[in-house]
């Protein structure tokens, strides 16, 4: 059925309300769509439909039908057709694509926040429209890509960045006919200003140095500077990364990650008592005091746990570096706990995805989430202070062979 060129509101109105259809707004749509696309074809053809004019330029030839899925449900377009040349509306379509731009968001926001790509068939279907397939909402789902692109990209100009951790999640890909595990790699960071930032994401085929050195090396040329320290496991490829790439910036070896590694090399019974001294470690009021109780961990289990007290003075070093920066920052920098937190949210949205097609969709789709979470950040509160962070930054020179400071950086830090 082709809609009228002209629509009187009254009858129609009249006649929508009295049959009470749940459809009206759907309905209303169509013909009014059907009736403005009447209208624009008589114009290109000069006259109105069966009108005989002088100045008629074409004739009308009948309709096109067109499905177009919009927030109001499925219409039926009648795109008319011509008897020379071709009728297209690009006002209103996009060719070879069926949905409004504002649905296509929609889907691409539903497909962010977790719906899966089986499961937006039937949410479609309860707002009135025939159905998507798969296929069709990854279509939907790319229009991410260029956001996801800048946001991988931008130039990293907030610095110095005087905080980072970075942590990788394994997940599953279809490659070459079977299905791989693949490793995301993500760091974070905190800006000048005190707030955290996502700092960059990337797929790489494994957590080894190559990837992880191939991802610092990305960072430092879209702008990372002023790093101090570092906090992530002890993965040996990401350490090694560190030191090749960030001259100068300490390594944090994790707290949480670093009490599993020593759980192994503990008897059972024991376990209780170390884990308790190695907590008290952490609990001290300053930095002395830490390295005090250490020592007294290292006493406590240097006869009777020989391994455990060779594996706590190799990684001393490692998981005592916060000690170097303002206690107000320990409770951050210690562990990675907060991007742990992050980690969680990602896999929240993946894992209805199970088995990704192929690595474009894990950086649409992670990508897009961690932008997300990086607006979060940048319009909260300040991750950390302003002058906590400021003496994080000082670093005092000193001389080496006489222990004393250098007297021109102690002169700026004093004014």
């Amino acid at each position: 059925m082709t809609a009228p060129s002209i629509i009187d509101p009254a009858r129609f109105l009249e006649e929508h309300l009295a049959q009470a259809s749940p459809d009206l707004l759907r309905q209303m749509l169509t013909t009014f769509i059907n009736a403005l696309l009447s209208a624009d074809a008589d114009a290109v053809c000069g006259a109105g439909y069966r009108e005989v004019s002088d100045a008629r330029s074409n004739r009308r030839n009948g309709y096109r039908h067109r499905d177009f899925d919009t927030r109001a449900g499925t219409i039926d377009v009648a795109i008319p057709k011509l008897r020379t040349g071709s009728y297209f509306p690009d006002w209103l379509l996009e060719r070879r694509r069926r949905a409004e731009a504002a649905l296509t968001s929609v889907v691409a926001t539903c497909y962010l926040l977790g719906v899966s790509t089986r499961r937006m068939d039937k949410l479609v279907q309860s707002l009135g429209i025939t159905g998507l397939s798969r296929s069709q909402v990854s279509q939907m789902a790319k229009d991410l890509d260029a956001q996801v692109e800048d946001f991988r990209t931008r130039p990293l100009d907030a610095g110095p960045y005087t905080f980072l951790a970075a942590d990788a999640l394994t997940m599953r890909v279809r490659e070459g006919g079977r299905v791989v595990k693949v490793a995301v790699l993500v760091a974070t960071g905190v800006n000048a200003d005190g707030h955290r930032e996502v700092l960059g994401v990337q797929v790489a085929t494994a957590e080894s140095g190559a990837g992880w050195l191939a991802f610092f090396r990305d960072l430092v040329a879209r702008g990372l500077t002023g790093v101090k320290l570092v906090t992530s496991d002890a993965h040996a490829g990401l350490v090694e990364a560190i030191g090749a790439t960030l001259p100068g910036a300490a390594w944090q070896r994790c707290r949480t990650h670093y009490a599993a590694n020593l759980m192994a090399k503990c008897p059972k019974a024991s376990w209780p008592a170390v884990k308790a001294m190695l907590h008290s470690v952490y609990d001290q009021v300053d930095a002395p005091a830490v390295q005090a109780q250490f020592d007294k961990l290292l006493d406590a289990v240097e006869t009777q746990l020989p391994d455990v007290h060779a594996h706590l003075d190799d990684a001393r070093g490692d998981i005592l570096a916060f000690t170097g920066f303002p206690k107000a920052l320990w409770r951050q920098i210690w562990s990675n706990n907060p991007n742990e937190r992050l980690n969680r949210e990602i896999r929240r949205r993946t894992d209805v995805v199970g088995i990704f097609p192929d690595r474009t969709s894990i950086i649409r789709l992670v990508g897009a989430v961690l932008a997300e979470q990086h607006d979060e950040w940048a319009e909260g509160r300040r991750y950390f202070g302003l002058d906590a962070l400021a003496k994080a930054r000082l670093t005092l020179i000193t001389n080496t062979e006489t222990g004393q400071e250098d007297p021109a950086v102690a002169g700026a830090i004093s004014a």
